[in-house]
């Protein structure tokens, strides 16, 4: 994994337009969208938005290595320059990104950790924003600690949730955006429902909205939206 790696989630909204055109033709402008978002970064994944959520039709997860500082700025150029290709016909909504770097709570990495750069991606995928509020950052490290140690505790009892951190303050609203992706949905709602009854929740200050979605492949996911 890059030391440092840049996670971008955008929703796209098919408009009128796109439905306006012939069954063939909008497979071929999908097809045509899909590829030039997939070129944008070094790895791109497609999710089906809705009927999970009815705030987009498409979730696209973005990934580039970003030890370079000029990577930010050279992701959000290919980013924009594939989006403007298609405007006529999708919408670009909401976005949540951020950047990774070493946990202050853990040593070494976990085994159940995402990485967003390797090709494998599990079917669902839940992403959040993240606020902590300015009391737990007048802890100090070994408070944090020690109440982080619960709240690591829970996730390890659920290893069918992989997980992925960003670190987003001064870049959005938020501090964190949170990513997760399982192939059980259920064990992911348990995990969430332990998770609320940990010490550490009562920091929380925002962690809405949730994003919810399911991988597809380029094709199927052509095949959804050409109806």
């Amino acid at each position: 994994m890059a030391e440092r790696t840049l996670s971008h989630f955008a929703l796209f909204r098919l408009r009128g337009a796109a439905w306006e055109l012939a069954q063939a033709e909008r497979r071929t402008a999908l097809a045509a969208l899909l590829d030039d978002l997939g070129a944008a970064a070094e790895r791109v994944a497609f999710y089906q938005r809705y009927p999970a959520g009815d705030d987009g039709d498409l979730l696209v997860w973005s990934a580039v290595d970003a030890d370079d500082p000029a990577a930010p700025d050279a992701f959000f150029r290919r980013a924009a320059a594939a989006v403007a290709r298609h405007r006529r016909l999708v919408a670009p909504g909401s976005t949540l990104w951020g950047l990774t770097r070493p946990s202050p709570y853990v040593r070494e990495a976990s085994k159940s950790a995402i990485d967003p750069l390797a090709a494998e991606r599990l079917p669902y995928l839940v992403v959040y924003p993240f606020v902590k509020t300015h009391d737990w950052y007048r802890l100090d490290l070994d408070e944090r600690r020690r109440l982080m140690g619960e709240h690591i505790r829970v996730g390890r009892r659920h290893p069918a949730v992989r997980q992925l951190l960003l670190y987003a303050f001064g870049l959005q609203d938020q501090d964190f955006v949170v990513v997760y992706d399982t192939a059980e949905l259920g064990a992911f709602s348990e995990l969430v429902g332990e998770l609320r009854a940990t010490e550490v929740r009562g920091f929380t200050a925002r962690d809405t909205p949730v994003w919810t979605a399911v991988w597809r492949g380029r094709e199927e996911l052509v095949e959804t939206w050409a109806g």
